[in-house]
């Protein structure tokens, strides 16, 4: 086995185009050069990781109105599997209410981020995502090494 250290992904839940653009542009901005992989729902977000289509560490901004899967029903999910229980997330919503921030927190968010409060162009998010990713200790991911 080798020990393995890996530059954070960010995996953005997302299904407005405009807002996932904007996310997007903003770490371009920002010149935060992290991978940033995005799911239209809350079920091909589930389906990337469940298929390893993104690998530890990753931090998931995940939006909780959308289509098919929404964002609690994802974060359900997440929490009931063996292998993702562990993911790191916070919410990028419009949502403002209460049951919807209390729900959140109760699957165990990392934060609660209203989109009309998260600075021009989700600036100030991805400001404090990149801060956390720089300061934050994340276990030693180890991967099977084939030649073992």
């Amino acid at each position: 086995m080798n020990k393995i250290t890996k530059e954070v992904s960010l995996l953005l839940v997302e299904d407005d185009d405009v807002d996932a653009t904007s996310v997007e542009r903003s770490f371009l901005k920002q010149r935060i050069g992290n991978s940033v992989l995005r799911a239209h729902d809350g079920r091909e977000a589930y389906e990337m990781l469940r298929e390893k289509r993104i690998t530890k560490p990753y931090i998931i901004l995940l939006d909780l109105q959308m289509p098919r899967m929404n964002g609690l029903e994802f974060l359900s999910a997440i929490r009931k599997d063996p292998e993702l229980t562990d993911s790191i997330v916070f919410v990028l919503t419009t949502s403002k209410a209460d049951e919807d921030l209390v729900a959140s927190y109760n699957h165990q968010v990392a934060g609660y981020f209203v989109k009309q409060e998260a600075g021009k162009n989700f600036i100030d998010v991805v400001t404090m995502l990149d801060s956390y990713w720089k300061i934050v200790h994340f276990p030693e991911f180890v991967e099977e090494n084939s030649s073992s």
